[in-house]
């Protein structure tokens, strides 16, 4: 059964007695050295890339407590006013999708399952069509708490891939890291994840030094029995408590180093990533003399070291915020405020100008490594849970 939300379209200036401003006290003009919409009607910047891959955060709130993202009692959630409505988180997708040539979409959080809507906004989405008439890819980040009882009610909205977050097998170490001690329940939404044809399902993992970081090679024999695809990222500083250390972080290449010393690995070539952030080794059994075995690779293995080697020259991606602002690099500390104007009346084609804009000044990288950087070399000014992964 189809669902239809019913996209609004909303009036062109503020309701009487709103007490907004009006879409127009809102509207600032295109750049001026940005090539006109009529031949460059995407999300360009000036440094000759194209955001088409949307990640949509559907709520700041999560129920786990992971130590690198937010502290054991919580953040200070977002109020529901500030929220965008189903309808408004539609409404934008569509725009991206419509006017903006997005064709990929990710929704991530917080932890998206939280959000009742999913599957109502997951279904509208699937409807849309691309440029070339092809529905948008649409996925989901997760930590797969609840996915049990709703992947196949996913599946059938037209989600077609989940990225789930994992970063240890042991209960009592996914207990120190997340503060619950759900290791099943994610284990099992995993399972359900892949049985609804959700695949390939793509977990993340995150090495904490001193904690997790011995557990590579098992993640990987686990991931590769299972048929899944690991992916290991380094820990960025998106901490909301400013704990994050890079002498501390576990890096690529001692991610590396520890799966070399139980399997094979060999590098696909760099022309094959494409606009992907995970760098990926085919993964091979080891022989009696140590070298890796001939014969067809038992999977991948990949490595997002967003820290060490960033991938901002291919970088392909937009954010929206579950309030509304655009933010050009999860780094960033620049937003544009998408729901004012959708609240103020703003025409489809008045938030595209402003979407195209705000992606028109996105800096060459965010300099998270450089302590000499300006601006993006300084932590963000909200945690993860805030921006969506």
């Amino acid at each position: 059964m189809s669902v239809a939300l019913g996209i609004p379209r909303l009036r062109s200036a503020a309701p009487t007695g709103s007490g907004g401003p009006a879409a127009a006290d809102l509207i600032t003009p295109l750049p001026a050295d940005r090539p006109p919409v009529a031949s460059a009607p995407g999300l360009l910047d000036k440094h000759g890339r194209t955001a088409t891959d949307l990640r949509v955060s559907l709520t700041d709130r999560c129920n786990l407590r992971c130590t690198y993202c937010m502290p054991p009692e919580g953040l200070d959630w977002t109020p529901a006013s500030q929220l965008l409505s189903d309808d408004e988180v539609v409404r934008l997708i569509t725009v991206a999708v419509e006017h903006l040539g997005v064709d990929e979409v990710r929704f991530t959080g917080g932890e998206p399952l939280l959000r009742k809507g999913l599957e109502r906004i997951v279904a509208a989405t699937s409807a849309l069509r691309t440029a070339d008439g092809r529905a948008p890819e649409t996925s989901l980040t997760t930590n797969a708490l609840g996915l049990e009882r709703r992947a196949a009610a996913l599946a059938s909205a037209g989600l077609t891939r989940v990225n789930a977050s994992l970063d240890t097998l042991r209960a009592e170490r996914f207990a120190q890291i997340t503060h619950r001690d759900r290791l099943g329940d994610v284990l099992a939404g995993l399972r359900a994840a892949a049985d609804a044809g959700l695949g390939p399902v793509k977990v993340n993992a995150v090495l904490l030094r001193g904690v997790n970081d011995d557990e590579a090679p098992d993640l990987l024999e686990w991931a590769l029995h299972e048929g899944y695809q690991l992916r290991f990222i380094e820990q960025m500083p998106l901490d909301p408590h400013g704990a994050w250390d890079r002498s501390q972080m576990v890096d690529a290449a001692e991610v590396l180093a520890s799966l070399a010393a139980r399997f094979g690995l060999q590098p696909e070539p760099s022309s094959v990533r494409g606009s992907s952030p995970a760098e990926l080794w085919h993964v091979r059994r080891l022989d009696s003399s140590g070298a890796p075995s001939d014969g067809e690779a038992l999977g991948t293995v990949g490595v997002i070291a967003s820290v060490t080697r960033p991938f901002c020259a291919d970088c392909d991606r937009t954010r929206l915020t579950a309030d509304g602002q655009v933010r050009e690099c999860l780094f960033g500390s620049r937003e544009h405020d998408l729901r004012a104007l959708l609240r103020s009346g703003a025409t489809d084609e008045q938030v595209a100008d402003a979407w195209r804009g705000a992606m028109w000044g996105k800096v060459a990288g965010h300099g998270s490594d450089d302590p000499a950087a300006v601006g993006f070399g300084q932590r963000p000014t909200r945690p993860m849970s805030a921006i969506g992964g």
